[in-house]
């Protein structure tokens, strides 16, 4: 292997995930962390760390010239950037291609290909993958025209956008000119990328994602995942492989997105995503993510591969080191997203000390965190603060474990999520499973979201 020290340019439970391969493949780790980091547990855990600047993400991990910078000053050969940040930026690949670093991702091509919605809309039409019917607006009379060609109620979404910004529903006609506005406005505020398009929204749809990893060469599939519960288009579980599909509806979205990705060449890891009308049955492209996801350990856990050390190998020259009759697919994986939010007030972030920590451990348990006991939440990042992953036999299985482990789960001196998930947990419609979209809603309305009636965990 010609790779031999990474900078990881990232943070939290991710950059921990990092160095746990990269220890594991004997490869250096050092950490570009912010000010506000250089006391984190994955500072602690790294074999070197750096300051890459002050807490403020822009002017810390939202610089590619520090980042790099940091790689060159630290030796390292190549850059790992996780998710979230830098993770999908063109420009970093590109000034590690300047600097002869390796860039532990897809090409400055395919970056830019799939970064774009338009361009990956695009891209899925040519490679043969079915698309939600909209296209591309400028203007209100334009979009006027294309909302009655294609059916209320309408999606307004961002060209350069994720994680909802830009994103509008619209029901009526009358309310589309002012909605378009407020989207280009959100958009340009967020992306700098004022361009927004339209798509028919979809009442009752599922939220399906496939993990791919390619080498520019090939591209295989290590299954589905359903990633439906989302609030405010921020997705709060997962699971593998995606529940209550037809045999025949399954096959059709894998296949789909390895055409996706044999059309761009991909190369690395990444996830095509689908929306499933489940009153149609019918599937259609959303976009790609050119990284490493959030959700990624509940396909490690199915699959047994490590998608990082498959990462590194296809970044370092290795190719894809298995073929799709080698992927074999064992029971069924969940996981919980543990944020540091107050559910009793409108789910606001609840930075500040962790006095107590006390995560879950056994079988078929897997935790991924950088949260220990007397740790600081910074204020000044996403609310991620670990992931409870729990495995078994079957769903039954890995939801009973997940019940279990959520009920021996303790975080103290700030407020959680945890108390949510176990209420989620103990749903009957989640448990019967393939809910909607739409479902996660109405468990909030009637559960109201207060300690009262939740048993929420509040601070302490």
């Amino acid at each position: 292997m010609s790779i031999r020290r990474i900078l990881i340019a990232n943070r939290g439970e991710i950059a921990g995930r990092i160095i746990r391969t990269c220890r594991d493949l004997g490869i250096d780790s050092v950490l570009a962390a912010s000010e506000a980091d250089m006391a984190s547990v994955p500072a602690h855990l790294a074999d070197d760390v750096i300051c890459i600047g002050p807490p403020p993400p822009g002017q810390s991990y939202l610089d590619p010239r520090s980042v790099v910078s940091a790689a060159k000053a630290r030796g390292a050969d190549a850059v790992h950037p996780g998710y979230g940040f830098l993770s999908e930026n063109a420009m970093l690949a590109e000034e590690c291609d300047k600097a002869g670093i390796t860039f532990i991702g897809p090409t400055i091509q395919q970056l830019s290909a799939v970064g774009d919605k338009l361009r990956a809309r695009e891209n899925a039409v040519a490679a043969k993958v079915p698309v939600v019917p909209g296209g591309s607006v400028s203007e209100a009379d334009e979009a006027r025209t294309l909302a009655e060609e294609i059916g209320y109620p309408i999606l307004i979404k961002a060209v350069g956008g994720g994680g909802g910004r830009g994103m509008k529903l619209v029901h009526e006609p009358a309310k589309l000119a002012h909605q378009i506005e407020l989207a280009m406005a959100e958009a340009e505020a967020a992306f700098k990328d004022s361009r927004v398009y339209l798509e028919r929204y979809v009442e009752r749809g599922r939220h399906v994602e496939v993990q791919v990893l390619g080498d520019g060469e090939d591209v295989v599939h290590l299954g589905t995942r359903d990633c439906s519960i989302q609030r405010r288009y921020q997705k709060l579980v997962e699971e593998a492989l995606a529940p209550s599909l037809s045999d025949a509806l399954h096959r059709r979205i894998l296949n789909s997105a390895v055409a996706f990705g044999r059309h761009l060449a991909y190369r690395g890891a990444g996830t095509v995503e689908f929306l499933v009308d489940v009153d149609r049955d019918e599937f259609y492209f959303l976009e790609m993510n050119a990284r490493i996801q959030v959700e990624h350990p509940v396909t490690e856990a199915i699959t047994g591969v490590d998608l990082i050390a498959e990462q590194i190998a296809i970044a370092d020259g290795q190719g894809l080191r298995m073929a799709q009759s080698d992927i074999a697919f064992s029971g069924h994986a969940i996981e919980c997203r543990i944020n540091a939010e107050d559910t009793a007030h409108d789910f606001r972030p609840s930075p500040g000390r962790v006095t107590r920590a006390l995560w879950p451990a056994g079988e078929g348990i897997r935790v991924d965190t950088h949260i220990e006991s007397g740790q600081m939440v910074p204020p000044f990042y996403d609310s991620l603060i670990g992931k409870i992953i729990t495995w078994g036999a079957d769903r039954p299985a890995a939801l009973a474990r997940m019940r279990e482990a959520l009920a021996s789960c303790r975080i103290e001196g700030i407020a959680t999520n945890v108390d949510l998930h176990a209420g989620l947990m103990a749903d009957p419609e989640f448990a019967e499973g393939g809910v909607t979209t739409s479902f996660f809603p109405k468990f909030l309305a009637a559960t109201d979201v207060i300690p009262a009636k939740a048993g929420l965990q509040t601070p302490s």
